[in-house]
C-alpha cells in the first residue's frame, strides 16, 4: 500500500519481554492519541507477563492512529482507520509466522489504541488471547445503526473499563461495546468506574493481569 493510503507503514514497533524467535504467547498494545509506544510499554510493566510472552507496541504516523474522534463518521477516519487495522494485521501475520497463533494473542490498548483494538477484534473474529479495553470503544458514529454481531469470538477472554463521565468516550458506546463482544461470545468483564479520570486504574490492571494470567 503506498503511503497515501498507509501512512502507518514502516513506522517502529518497540518490543519488550521475550525475543519473537523464542516467544510462546504475545501481548500488542497499542497508545493513545498523542502518546507513543514508549509510553504504552510502561503499562507492560504492570502487567506481571510471562516469561515467555513478547510485548509488540507500534508506533502510529504523527502519534494517532486516526484525526478525528472514534465516534466520528468512519470516512472521516479513513485512510488511516483503515492502514492502522492493516498495521495491526501486519503484526498478527509476523507472529503468526512465529508459530504464535492467535488464541496466545492478547490485544490492548488505551483510549484511542483501545478504540482500534476493540475495532480489529470485532472485525477479525476467533478465538483470541484476550481483549483489554483501557477507557474505549468499537469506532462508529453514535447516531449510525446499531453495531451487529458478525463472527464468534469461541470464548476470548475481555476486560473492558472506563469511567462514568470521561470527557473522551461516551458511557453509551463503552456499554455497546460491552454487549456487542459479548453477543459475539466473548466472555466480558466489563466495569464503569465512577468519577474517575481518563487513565488506567490499579483494579484495571488486576483485571488484565488475570486474562494474560490465562495463557
Amino acid at each position: 500500500m503506498p503511503p497515501e493510503i498507509h501512512p502507518h507503514a514502516g513506522q517502529p514497533v518497540l518490543t519488550l519481554g521475550a525475543d519473537l524467535s523464542e516467544a510462546k504467547s504475545a501481548l500488542i498494545l497499542l497508545h493513545g492519541r498523542g502518546a507513543s509506544a514508549q509510553d504504552i510499554l510502561g503499562l507492560a510493566g504492570e502487567l506481571d507477563l510471562p516469561a515467555n510472552m513478547v510485548v509488540l507496541a507500534p508506533q502510529a504516523a504523527n502519534s494517532l492512529w486516526y484525526p478525528q474522534r472514534f465516534i466520528a463518521p468512519l470516512a472521516a477516519n479513513e485512510p488511516w482507520l483503515t492502514s492502522a487495522l492493516t498495521r495491526i494485521q501486519e503484526l498478527v501475520a509476523e507472529l503468526e509466522k512465529h508459530t504464535i497463533p492467535a488464541n496466545q494473542v492478547v490485544l490492548g490498548g488505551f483510549s484511542q489504541g483501545a478504540s482500534l483494538a476493540s475495532e480489529y477484534i470485532i472485525r477479525n473474529p476467533r478465538r483470541w488471547g484476550g481483549l483489554l479495553v483501557f477507557s474505549g470503544g468499537y469506532i462508529g458514529p453514535l447516531d449510525g445503526e446499531k453495531r451487529q454481531p458478525t463472527g464468534n469470538l469461541e470464548g476470548t477472554p475481555v476486560m473492558l473499563g472506563c469511567s462514568d463521565v470521561d470527557p473522551y468516550i461516551p458511557l453509551e458506546r463503552f456499554n455497546e461495546t460491552g454487549a456487542l463482544l459479548e453477543s459475539m461470545g466473548a466472555v466480558v468483564s466489563h466495569k464503569v468506574y465512577p468519577g474517575m479520570d481518563h487513565t488506567i486504574n490499579v483494579d484495571e490492571i488486576k483485571r488484565a493481569r488475570q486474562i494474560i494470567a490465562t495463557l
